[in-house]
């Protein structure tokens, strides 16, 4: 948890061996004041070492994957998921495709390299690039079945004849070959460009392949520049053509596009120039590791072994650069240990000239890759601490705007945050009109005019959230989609929004960055949801947190209540439970990254639809499923009236990853207090050990809707919300006539 003021921004462009390495020693050692970013496609990062292994079946994708979401929790880092267009340096900020830029004070670079696809006419549209290997996995895993499935011969070639070339190869081969009922079915062909395999290698290693090549019967075609690349065609520059029904590509990657337009100091190929301290030769507070960068006193081959080289030098000069220090140099070796994989658990090691091969020195590189990578799947429980506030002096030193005083601060109107921050952060934000704004913000007032049109009754509701994700622009979607879940259950059409937000005590061009992303966030949410943003309120506090003030519109006769169910209704909700669990294992980075991605695209998901579908199917009552959890809104939804409820344990949908936080007892800190509600389960003793048991008082966060419905409607209402988008929505029970005071029963 960031206590201490955000001083300067590090922000860590793309997921590599590089930057994890960044990442778990900022969380073992972090620098209070210092704020860390990880910008990423993926949530997972592949290990290069183990790719070959886990294309040949020796390890599952789990055990070859660093999930990045625990990484960054663990060092107290933000996540943020998404694709780099570009970097402005002028401005500090990196550009992000669908997002707002992100400024950083420290940026370093790390995101590997690209397909090399673009070089060869037709070869975008017409092979499968191995990188980035997160991309070739899906298609590996289909490809395999359709060879597996495939009646007759099925001819494969592969471009690139690197190790990265050859290790595939073989590994595809060892793979296929334990399957096929008939081995000869699979033909493997490799295609480079140059004189032989393996060009950086030794000739003792080169000779050694060439013999593993032949006796697998995969045949080598040296000399063959592609230049064309049609439909299942490999076109060479002497006029020979190629034939498969797969072409795999595995030459050596380019520079990504957006590189060239950033003003960085570029090589011939177009990868960023660094000096001996991994710093960029034209921006001296931007860095490079791995495959993007080039050294430019000591260039070496784009390989994963040197990424994670890097790693350590570029911590200290990270960390120098903070705190206004002098920076180390970093000298790569000249001559380096190489295990190369040869698919059936069996490698080749070389350093120099010198080479030898065997069964153990698979498993002496199988012993040092899970080493290495268990090193970020296996995290210390101490670094989870609470970082300490006292901001290094020799950080506030060299950093270019301080906080402000940390004096006794005036709880009255002085709390609030200056005008300066307010007019800049609300500056040129797309904000919608609507007609029913008689005053709103693009004509401050003491206080917003909205028309409400005769014959109409306003919906208001409240409600605001301290961060529950780190990505600012992703909680201020989630906050204004939570907020909307009030009016949507009611059948209210929005109109209005005013936010409440409380900033900490920070630099003001921090503040003036935090707000606005979170309010762009919002926006996103409210425009397309019709809501005009007419307002709001930001003081100073000891923590961040959001909120809104939403109002809607409703027909008189059209409200639909939430205390108003029928006997006899079928009970149905629209989303998947477990947010509060997930979240809470999280924040303690005990969850899987894919586990909180998917509870992130609920909570994003609007319940806008489902209200309107609820309604049009006649719906008698309805609510939203947010902090009480299922067992607290159920229960307020039956107060007053002589109805309870049976709840059908099997169908209640569960987020992905619930059940086993669940089982960790990684709960939200409000689950003890929703439990008390168990006290009105009549059969609550029974079902305690229920595995699912605490789901029914998981606290959600921008949960789905509780209706109540026709019994004879559910079946035809729950078939069109999963058409709308709602999936996960399900019939979990119905509502019974009951006098005791316990009113609901869980059925197992």
């Amino acid at each position: 948890m960031q206590s201490a003021p955000v001083i300067k921004d590090v922000v860590l462009l793309g997921g590599g061996h590089s930057h994890i390495a960044v990442l778990k020693s900022f969380g073992m050692r972090p620098v209070p004041g210092a704020r860390l970013t990880l910008i990423s496609r993926d949530i997972e990062t592949p290990y290069s070492g183990m790719l070959p292994g886990l294309i040949a079946g020796h390890y599952t994708a789990d055990e070859a994957h660093i999930d990045l979401l625990p990484l960054t929790r663990f060092a107290n880092a933000r996540f943020f998921q998404a694709d780099v267009t570009g970097i402005d340096p002028s401005a500090q900020t990196v550009l992000l495709k669908g997002r707002p830029p992100v400024s950083y004070d420290l940026l370093s670079i790390n995101t590997g390299s690209t397909p090399s696809t673009h070089q060869i006419t037709g070869a975008k549209d017409n092979v499968v690039p191995v990188k980035p290997i997160n991309r070739f996995l899906p298609h590996w895993r289909l490809l395999r079945k359709r060879i597996e499935a495939h009646e007759g011969r099925i001819n494969i070639g592969i471009v690139g004849g690197g190790v990265g070339g050859v290790e595939l190869s073989l590994a595809i081969h060892h793979a296929i070959s334990r399957s096929l009922s008939v081995p000869n079915n699979l033909r493997l062909e490799l295609v480079t460009a140059d004189e032989e395999i393996l060009p950086e290698q030794p000739s003792g290693v080169v000779r050694r392949f060439r013999r593993l090549l032949a006796e697998r019967g995969i045949e080598v075609h040296t000399a063959a520049k592609i230049t064309r690349v049609e439909s299942g065609t490999l076109s060479d520059s002497s006029g020979r053509e190629f034939v498969y029904d797969e072409i795999l590509w595995a030459t050596q990657a380019s520079a990504p596009a957006w590189l060239s337009e950033t003003g960085l100091e570029l090589d011939d190929d177009g990868f960023m120039l660094v000096n001996e301290h991994l710093q960029s030769l034209s921006q001296t507070n931007i860095f490079g590791a791995g495959d993007i960068a080039t050294m430019i006193n000591a260039p070496r081959p784009k390989a994963g072994v040197f990424a994670v080289r890097q790693g350590p030098p570029l911590i200290r000069n990270l960390r120098s650069s903070l705190l206004g220090r002098r920076l180390s140099s970093y000298h790569p070796q000249k001559s380096i240990l190489k295990l190369i994989s040869t698919g059936d658990q069996y490698a080749v090691a070389s350093r120099g000239i010198w080479s030898i091969e065997g069964r153990w020195v698979w498993h002496w590189k199988d012993w040092i890759d899970s080493r290495f990578i268990r090193k970020y799947q296996q995290l210390p429980e101490m670094a989870m601490e609470k970082m300490s506030s006292v901001v290094s002096p020799e950080l506030l030193d060299s950093a270019p705007e301080k906080p402000p005083e940390d004096a006794i601060r005036c709880g009255g109107c002085g709390a609030k945050v200056s005008a300066d921050v307010l007019t800049t952060a609300l500056k040129d934000l797309p904000i919608i009109s609507k007609k029913s704004v008689i005053v709103g913000l693009d004509q401050p007032d003491d206080a917003a005019l909205i028309l409400v049109p005769p014959g109409k009754l306003s919906v208001l509701s409240v409600d605001a959230f301290r961060p529950m994700i780190p990505d600012p622009y992703l909680f201020g979607q989630i906050t204004a989609n939570h907020c909307l879940g009030d009016l949507y259950a009611m059948g209210a059409e929005p109109q209005t929004a005013m936010t409440l937000a409380t900033l900490p005590m920070w630099p003001e061009k921090k503040l003036i960055d935090e707000l606005r992303q979170m309010l762009l966030g919002a926006l996103q949410v409210f425009n397309s949801e019709g809501a005009a943003l007419v307002g709001g309120h930001t003081s100073e506090g000891a923590e961040l947190s959001l909120g809104f003030s939403v109002m809607g519109l409703i027909e008189p006769d059209q409200a639909l209540r939430k205390t108003t169910p029928r006997e006899g209704d079928a009970l149905l909700v629209t989303k998947a439970m477990g947010t509060g669990s997930l979240l809470a294992a999280d924040m303690r980075a005990k969850a899987r990254g894919h586990w909180i991605e998917k509870a992130v695209m609920s909570m994003l998901l609007s319940n806008r639809a489902a209200g309107n579908l609820l309604g049009s199917h006649g719906a008698s009552a309805c609510t939203d499923v947010t902090g009480f959890g299922l067992v607290g809104h159920l229960l307020e939804m039956l107060r007053g009236s002589p109805l309870g409820a049976v709840i059908d344990m099997s169908a209640l949908p569960v987020l992905d990853g619930t059940l086993q936080t669940l089982s960790a007892e990684l709960v939200s800190t409000l689950q003890p207090k929703n439990e008390r509600f168990s006290q009105q389960i009549e059969n609550t003793n029974k079902v305690r050990q229920h595995p699912m048991f605490q789901l029914l008082f998981d606290p959600q966060t921008s949960g789905g809707l509780l209706a109540s419905i026709s019994a004879d409607k559910a079946q035809k209402c729950l078939k069109d919300l999963i058409a709308q988008g709602y999936k996960s929505s399900a019939i979990i029970g119905k509502v019974v006539a009951t006098q005791s005071s316990q009113k609901i029963c869980i059925k197992i």
